[in-house]
């Protein structure tokens, strides 16, 4: 334990150019559990060679926490995880467990996690990507079992330095609206780099839940350091942010 870090310290990898997840999750966490963040980083030319390439490169990268008293690491991208095999994925996470004694958990898996406790399989999802990934995402979110009733697709403004980081939580506001939520057991909002807090916030303690990767990430994550298991009446307070309001509201105007 070190003084700051009193719930926990643990390594948040993002995507080199992500500019949103890391003051999103450092928003959501409760105060005393603490991110040490790194950026994985690739020269590969396409988005989807990137995010492979963030896989393969995991051990080298976590270099970077040296020593670090580390309770668990935690990706924010999800996108990694619909480009190599599930084996191939645990493969490096498992290196990585063994030699470093602490797990490694995706967002992806963390949102699975927290439909499971929902028992929600029906979805609705809002995704930012343009194609290929964004059906290699409705790929593998059927694969693990999701019953997508319906998805809704957001569009960046290609002029934007880039097409998910550059939009704000206006835009999953209208997506969720224009999705509805009939049928639902829950909306899935994609892309750690799309800006969601204030759209959490416009729908909380509606009857559909509303996952982020972001939030599911750090739900999970706040379950590894302090050894709780998932139930639902543990997630409810960060799906309806009574878990984080006030930490957001310290850091973010009213108007913003």
């Amino acid at each position: 334990m070190t003084e700051y870090a009193y719930r926990g310290l643990f390594g948040l990898l993002t995507p080199q150019a992500n500019t949103t997840a890391e003051p999103e999750i450092q928003m959501i966490c409760p105060p005393g559990m603490v991110p040490l963040t790194a950026r994985m980083t690739s020269t590969k030319p396409s988005m989807e060679a990137r995010l492979a390439d963030y896989v393969d490169r995991l051990e080298e990268t976590v270099t970077q926490f040296a020593n670090a008293p580390l309770g668990a690491v935690a990706l924010a991208c999800t996108g990694m995880s619909y480009l190599v095999s599930e084996e191939h994925e645990r493969a490096a996470f498992d290196r990585i467990e063994q030699a470093r004694g602490y797990p490694v958990l995706t967002a992806a898996a963390s949102i699975l996690a927290a439909l499971d406790v929902l028992e929600a399989s029906r979805v609705g999802i809002l995704s930012p990507y343009g194609d290929p990934l964004h059906g290699q995402g409705m790929e593998f979110w059927a694969s693990r079992g999701l019953d997508i009733r319906r998805t809704e697709r957001l569009s960046g403004n290609d002029k934007d330095f880039h097409p998910i980081y550059g939009m704000g939580s206006d835009a999953a506001i209208r997506g969720v609206e224009a999705m509805g939520a009939d049928g639902l057991d829950a909306i899935v909002i994609l892309g750690t780099g799309l800006p969601t807090l204030r759209c959490l916030l416009a729908f909380a303690g509606k009857p559909v839940p509303i996952l982020t990767p972001n939030l599911a990430l750090a739900w999970r994550t706040a379950l590894a350091l302090s050894g709780a298991a998932p139930s639902r009446e543990g997630l409810v307070p960060w799906l309806d942010g009574t878990q984080w309001k006030a930490g957001y509201d310290l850091r973010m105007p009213s108007d913003a």
